[in-house]
């Protein structure tokens, strides 16, 4: 019940393969990277839905005796809706993933034009 709850909280987010409601976040579409529905980690926290608050996070229920640690590693991390697509870097690698839009009438990986002109 839980991932069908998910799935459908990750249609409303996204849109063509793209995240409207994020202005600087870019298209995954023609990468073959397809947007992941958001998950609960072990914490209880939803990672990746863009509430970017949960009942659970140790950020909403921070003191001096939260151990900053807990909040380190991969599970708060989302694969597909992280601030981390908005670096320059990030940009460029989902950009190397697209085909040319010339294609079909250009070689789809290599640009002999290239320097030509």
């Amino acid at each position: 019940m839980k991932q069908s709850k998910n799935k459908e909280v990750a249609e409303q987010l996204t849109i063509n393969e793209t995240m409207p409601h994020q202005i600087n976040a870019p298209s995954f579409e023609g990468t073959g990277i397809k947007m992941e529905a958001p998950f609960v980690n072990k914490h209880g926290v939803t990672i990746g839905d863009s509430m970017y608050a949960s009942e659970n996070s140790p950020l909403e229920n921070w003191s001096k005796n939260t151990d900053p640690e807990v909040m380190a590693g991969d599970e708060w991390v989302h694969p597909t809706n992280d601030i981390g697509w908005n670096t320059t870097e990030n940009r460029e690698l989902l950009e190397s993933k697209r085909k040319p839009q010339a294609v079909p009438f250009m070689h789809p990986t290599k640009d002999v034009g290239k320097g030509t002109d």
